[in-house]
């Protein structure tokens, strides 16, 4: 474990290699079986409705229909979730040659919404607990075997592929300081 500012980091997130392969995992992580979708911060539901709007513009009929009827996030505790379809595909899943990805990012990445998508999903294969205290710990799931193979051949590990993901979580200096951390351990 590294301990980052009250972060605890499990040492997998920096010795595994991990890089998205779309191609062969199709967008698994926005279509997983269950009853909730993707973990969503209390503040982010309101962003989240602010570029709803313009991510329907991107959604077929079913999704726009399911959002209309069921909402976009779920209650379960004290946590937020999408809302699945089916106990499927979150409703913010689009396709594009059979790969599920999301509305929400195809919105921000075309310049019409600030808000990128749930920090969960931008931080995934990484997974935030609490102890006391944060928690980040890599969830190895099956679907995500070829991002394991394609990280290998490209020589990137998880804290590499979602860099960007952290320092939007964390900050750019939490993120320097546990590159460091990580490089004085080798």
């Amino acid at each position: 474990m590294i301990l980052i500012n009250k972060t605890l980091v499990d040492e997998k997130i920096a010795n595994t290699h991990f890089s998205c392969d779309l191609v062969k995992c199709k967008g698994a992580c926005c279509t997983m079986s269950g009853a909730y979708g993707a973990p969503v911060l209390e503040e982010e539901i309101q962003l989240m409705n602010e570029a709803l709007s313009v991510a329907k513009t991107y959604l077929s009929e079913k999704s726009i229909e399911y959002i209309k009827e069921e909402g976009f996030v779920r209650k379960a505790g004290n946590d937020y979730f999408t809302v699945c379809i089916e106990n499927r595909d979150c409703v913010f899943v689009y396709y594009e040659n059979d790969i599920a990805l999301c509305s929400l990012e195809k919105a921000f990445f075309d310049g019409k919404t600030n808000f990128r998508k749930p920090i969960s999903c931008h931080l995934f294969p990484i997974r935030v607990g609490n102890f006391g205290g944060k928690y980040l710990y890599y969830e190895k799931i099956k679907e995500c075997e070829p991002a394991l193979i394609s990280g290998e051949r490209k020589n990137i590990k998880i804290y590499e592929n979602v860099k960007e993901a952290l320092i939007r979580s964390f900050g750019k200096d939490w993120y320097d300081e546990y590159v460091k951390k990580i490089n004085e351990e080798k």
